[in-house]
């Protein structure tokens, strides 16, 4: 495993926050309220804790007011003025913004409505890196579930394939006998917020 120069592990972290959530009456998702605090920091924490030592975070809906709410310490905050188009043009942005600067081997790809997965299950997808052509993914169950863990010999191939709400589903389910799977659901749930019944998930 080749670590930059700075000694940084190659894995980043990068965290899809931009949903405008719609079906949730327009609330944007980063800014639901968990703990206290907005969801979005619990992500941002949870691939930090995990150790990803450097988190790129993609806004989309209410992004100014995220900026001013949200403590997002040791991020990089990156716009996606498209994100009302669907998810796969956030994960265009956010792997777009991986490839300006440093070099890294591997992105872990989160999503911000789901904070039943946390350190834990990033720390053991993380673990899976083992070179920029790796592909991993945390499973439930034995069901494919994120995070999902992208070398970054594939980022241009994803950023190509991801459209509307797909994201990277079709790129994965393409390379479905590549992917590394980690189980982690003695540690961590993978239910999304999305509607009005899955608000009773946060507290």
């Amino acid at each position: 495993m080749d670590d930059n120069d700075h000694g940084e592990s190659p894995v980043v972290g990068l965290l899809l926050a931009a949903g405008g959530g719609r079906r949730l009456g327009g609330r944007p998702k980063a800014l639901l309220p968990h703990h206290g605090r907005p969801l979005v920091e619990h992500a941002a924490r949870a691939l930090r804790e995990g150790g990803c030592e450097r988190v790129f975070v993609v806004l989309g809906a209410a992004a100014d007011e995220v900026r001013a709410r949200a403590a997002l310490p040791g991020c990089v905050l990156v716009d996606n003025p498209r994100w009302a188009s669907g998810m796969g043009s956030s994960l265009r942005a956010g792997l777009a913004s991986l490839t300006t600067g440093q070099a890294y081997g591997a992105a872990l790809v989160m999503l911000v409505d789901q904070p039943g997965i946390g350190p834990a299950a990033v720390a053991r997808v993380r673990t899976a890196y083992r070179s920029p052509g790796t592909l991993a993914a945390a499973s439930y169950g034995g069901e494919r579930g994120h995070p999902v863990l992208f070398g970054a010999d594939h980022w241009a191939r994803i950023a190509a394939d991801a459209t509307g709400d797909q994201g990277a589903r079709g790129y994965l389910r393409s390379h479905a006998r590549e992917i590394v799977l980690v189980e982690c659901g003695d540690v961590a749930e993978p239910y999304d917020i999305d509607t009005e019944e899955d608000l009773s998930h946060l507290e």
